[in-house]
């Protein structure tokens, strides 16, 4: 990243890094476009755990001496999408553009690995972590669609995701922290002593994979008209399809586990299963209102993000130049 940002800095006019010295290089002389994108392809797809790079981008998840995971999974994943949006799309939109397909293909690839390794996963941690990455696959093959709905939908999902998942990841803490163990095939049954915990990992849980009515079925839906809706891929129908299948990953590991660690009969580690507090409770309960409230009523958000999205599809070449055909 580094090095494609000093490569750009020394082709603005002005030899600036303003942030608007670096659209007018990009818009004025062709040798900042493919010159030097690939090198910021490279990071920002390290960093949304796009095909290739989704060890690399786990191990953060899965190390306790680092960040919180919470933070890491909830908000920092969402760093590189954002990457995209400020900096690539508008900077390089020519790259972007041919380089679309194969971005979107890689994150395809992702997605359909990710949610193959997740439902093989008998660690709630990894589970957690494999979901986030498939979801966040989704997100690139949006932004590379380059229309509203697409951009739109990211932008929602971008904040619901961070919602969801640090639901889960709360509750994945919780159980750690009193059985001492993040292994599925190790529980069973807590639904029977911890009612509460139970009913509100449901619905977080029903939300991560888009159920109607809760927030990131909105997300959803708009992203995934943006892929089958954009004229600047070839492969669209193609990319929405195998995209949709994540979706079908998702709901059978999700369902399998919440089936394995809050249904059936109490083993001898979790018989004497107790409820989460009052703190805990009020924690999951302010994200289950957030779900409902954006899955019910979503124009809170689209509106904070119309103004936002017009700017960065304004800014890039491609959308100007099929607007004129």
């Amino acid at each position: 990243m580094l090095v494609g940002l000093l490569y750009i800095y020394f082709h603005t006019k002005d030899q600036s890094f303003d942030i608007t010295a670096f659209y007018t290089a990009s818009l004025s002389d062709n040798r900042t476009g493919p010159g030097f994108s690939g090198y910021l392809f490279i990071a920002f797809c390290y960093q949304d755990a796009i095909f290739l790079f989704i060890p690399g981008s786990l191990i953060p998840m899965s190390n306790r001496q680092q960040l919180p995971r919470w933070l890491l999974s909830g908000v920092m994943v969402k760093m590189g999408v954002f990457g995209l949006l400020r900096w690539l799309l508008p900077v390089v939109p020519l790259a972007s553009y041919s380089w679309g397909d194969v971005v979107s293909s890689m994150s395809v690839a992702g997605m359909i690995y990710a949610s193959l390794i997740a439902i093989k996963q008998d660690d709630l941690k990894r589970l957690v972590a494999y979901s986030s990455i498939a979801h966040i696959g989704l997100m690139c093959v949006a932004i590379f669609a380059e229309n509203k709905s697409g951009m739109q939908g990211v932008m929602i999902q971008m904040f619901n995701h961070g919602v969801n998942i640090i639901g889960l990841w709360i509750v994945v803490e919780l159980i750690e922290r009193q059985f001492g163990t993040r292994k599925i095939s190790e529980l069973g049954g807590l639904a029977q002593k911890a009612p509460a915990m139970a009913i509100l990992f449901v619905v977080i849980a029903l939300a991560n994979i888009a159920l109607p009515l809760t927030n990131a079925f909105v997300g959803e839906f708009l992203m995934f008209n943006g892929v089958f809706s954009s004229v600047v891929t070839k492969y669209n129908v193609w990319f929405t399809v195998l995209a949709g299948l994540s979706i079908v990953f998702a709901a059978v590991y999700t369902l399998n586990m919440i089936r394995k660690v809050f249904y059936g009969e109490p083993n001898s580690l979790t018989a004497a299963t107790q409820d989460i507090s009052f703190n805990e409770k009020l924690a999951l309960g302010v994200i289950v209102i957030l779900i409902f409230w954006m899955g019910v009523y979503p124009q809170s958000l689209l509106s904070v993000t119309n103004e936002i999205t017009d700017t960065i599809l304004n800014k890039s070449d491609i959308i100007r130049l099929i607007k004129k055909q």
